[in-house]
């Protein structure tokens, strides 16, 4: 049975205190990116991680926890994969790193839900991705869909814009010349852009 809408909202707003109290900050423009674990992430190119030495996975494991979007379920089961055994370090770069990174996407989604901000499109797309239930939808949400989504919903502002009878003419020609815009001019002109214009 799919999430309700209400049913995400009301855990997103339940959830949101411990959520920013634990979870690292979400800039509002880019989702945090994922570490891919590949061989490029060690010292040995192209080899598997059932191949790898200690050294190998502990380099691989530290890099994750050096990049600053790795989130505290990352953070967590990286750190306890490095005070196991071989095995748990290489069952982290497996699979761990995997689940945890969807551990962590799945909390910038619902602070994305619990923000009061969040329009119409953006609280759709979110809910589809938690529907869909994979770290793949997820991480396609953050990384993409988030944006497309955020720039759906300011388009609609800025015609909102246009639609008000009263504008100046000054707002209303910079309005519809961002109106086809990409979706950070589309930001920039409600953040910024607008208030600037001559009234």
């Amino acid at each position: 049975m799919g999430l309700t809408r209400g049913v995400l909202l009301a855990a997103a707003a339940t959830l949101t205190p411990a959520l920013l109290l634990t979870a690292p900050a979400f800039a509002s423009e880019a989702a945090p990116s994922s570490v891919a674990v590949t061989a490029a992430d060690t010292d040995a190119p192209g080899t598997p991680v059932d191949e790898m030495s200690e050294e190998e996975l502990r380099i691989a494991i530290f890099r994750i926890l050096a990049d600053p979007d790795s989130g505290e379920g990352v953070e967590r089961e990286a750190s306890e994969a490095l005070d196991g055994t071989v095995e748990d370090m290489r069952e982290f770069l497996r699979t761990g790193y995997r689940l945890a990174q969807f551990e962590d996407d799945r909390v910038a989604i619902f602070r994305i839900l619990a923000d009061p901000d969040s329009g119409r499109g953006v609280e759709r797309e979110a809910t589809e991705a938690l529907e869909a239930g994979t770290p793949e939808a997820a991480r396609a949400f953050l990384e993409t869909g988030y944006r497309l989504a955020q720039a759906e919903d300011d388009r609609v502002a800025v015609f909102r814009i246009l639609a008000d009878p009263g504008i100046s003419d000054a707002l209303r020609a910079a309005a519809q010349e961002v109106i086809d815009g990409t979706p950070e001019e589309l930001r920039h002109f409600l953040e910024v852009g607008r208030y600037e214009v001559d009234k």
